[in-house]
């Protein structure tokens, strides 16, 4: 791990302001100070900022299967029930990674990993997300081109999704959708702008995490295999776009 990550994770600053610690050498490895901004952490290392030990903090990493019916925050002025009120008392300190409005079911990661979440949700990142999708009619192939291409959900906002067509008959079609954008409701007003209306919608994975397995309203923890595929996949990601 690097450096600049390692002091982040550990709660005291940010990376940009972990960058400024380590080039004004108040950033110490076993005794020693260091300046390289990239310099790689190793497990046993000792770091210290100010001759004071930093330890990084424990992540944890969940996976939910969010009920139709609840919202996705804290807390709610109408008294609407929440996603928290189906989480043990042991994870309300964990945060959702993006949002399903209350109509939606399906996969919400939670975590308290700041950067996770960041890295998960920027536009810059293209992270798939990835829907299963009931609509009130028959979906043709030239329409699913349509939502590829973008269509404007609002004044200066373009929307766009990979579409596929799983079944589907005159009166409906069942299709998995793919996102690389957030936007809000997104899904729903597309199919609004084709002038068709989604009758369910359930995400069913985010990036390498899927609800496969969860029963509604249950949380698991992601196993060490399952995270790592999940910030390996964030980093070829990245790697890509800057490439």
């Amino acid at each position: 791990m690097r450096i600049n990550k390692f002091i982040a994770q550990s709660g005291i600053t940010s990376r940009r302001k972990a960058d400024e610690l380590v080039l004004s050498g108040r950033v110490k490895v076993n005794g020693k100070v260091i300046t390289t901004i990239g310099f790689e952490i190793r497990t046993k290392d000792v770091v210290t900022v100010d001759n004071k030990v930093v330890n990084v903090k424990k992540y944890d990493y969940y996976r939910f299967y969010k009920p139709t019916g609840c919202i996705t925050t804290k807390s709610d002025e109408k008294g609407r029930k929440t996603i928290y009120d189906y989480l043990p008392k042991e994870l309300q300190n964990l945060k959702p990674v993006g949002r399903l409005d209350k109509d939606s079911s399906g996969l919400i990661i939670l975590t308290n990993d700041g950067d996770l979440i960041h890295e998960l949700t920027h536009p810059s990142i293209k992270v798939q997300k990835v829907y299963k999708v009931k609509v009130d009619c028959k979906i043709t192939y030239s329409e699913l081109e349509t939502l590829a291409k973008g269509v404007e959900i609002e004044k200066g906002k373009i929307a766009y999704c990979d579409g596929r067509i799983i079944e589907g008959n005159q009166r409906e079609t069942v299709l998995e959708i793919t996102l690389y954008q957030g936007l809000n409701r997104q899904i729903r007003r597309m199919f609004e702008y084709l002038g068709h209306r989604v009758v369910s919608l359930k995400r069913i994975r985010h990036a390498t995490v899927d609800v496969i397995g969860l029963k509604r309203g249950e949380t698991k923890l992601l196993k060490p295999k399952q995270i790592k595929e999940l910030k390996s996949y964030i980093e070829k990601i990245k790697e890509e776009q800057n490439a």
